[in-house]
């Protein structure tokens, strides 16, 4: 059994969408961030950097193991499954190694570029544009990725599909007119895996964690 601790976020949706796909028995705590909850003493126990994602596995080897940081959950989960994370060989690497595209890159980035748009107190353009222009460059590797690719690490779906389509969904929905005015080309590669990814029922299902 499994507590996820997470909010209405791309970050906290990368978590949901494993756990289902993974078929594992999990709870909900919602951390609501927009009041601060993050940075309640028994939120900080389970994550010290005062960020959601974070799970509890309570049958872990040697007792319960808490965990944060979205990267290192989905790859403790696949692990502890033996699903959607080849166990070794260039299969296994290709994954991690756009898992972590996706963790040093898409994330930051996205998330520059919503605060830029959405929530700074003043319009700063240059702002703006770096991150929008960031966004679409990220983007643009995903498709020429997927031309020759069903998934993001190959033929396989993997929890690097997973950590990437809720930032994708993010930025279409959040940041689509923005991304448009700055020549947001069409990417037809990535909205064919987008479309696929949504219709898998696990991914819809976990996209509607937490309800709130």
């Amino acid at each position: 059994m499994f507590t996820l601790y997470t909010w209405t976020t791309p970050n906290g949706r990368k978590v949901s969408i494993a756990l289902e796909e993974m078929e594992l028995a999990y709870e909900t705590k919602a951390i609501n961030i927009g009041k601060g909850e993050q940075f309640d003493p028994g939120f900080l126990k389970i994550a010290p950097n005062n960020r959601i994602p974070a799970i509890v596995d309570h049958d872990a080897e040697g007792g319960p193991l808490a965990l944060f940081e979205s990267g290192a959950i989905l790859i403790y989960l696949a692990e502890k499954t033996g699903r959607f994370l080849p166990a070794s060989g260039a299969a296994r690497y290709h994954v991690l190694q756009w898992l972590n595209w996706q963790m040093g890159g898409v994330g930051p980035m996205f998330g520059q570029a919503n605060h830029f748009v959405k929530f700074a107190p003043e319009k700063i353009p240059y702002g703006m544009t770096r991150y929008l222009k960031e966004t679409i460059r990220l983007l643009g590797v995903a498709d020429r990725q997927l031309a020759d690719n069903a998934h993001l690490a190959g033929a396989e779906y993997s929890i690097a599909d997973m950590i990437t389509y809720p930032w994708f969904v993010s930025a279409y929905t959040g940041l689509g007119p923005q991304l448009a005015a700055e020549g947001l080309p069409e990417f037809a590669n990535v909205k064919r895996w987008m479309d696929a990814v949504a219709a898998r029922p696990a991914v819809q299902r976990g996209m509607a964690v937490p309800k709130v």
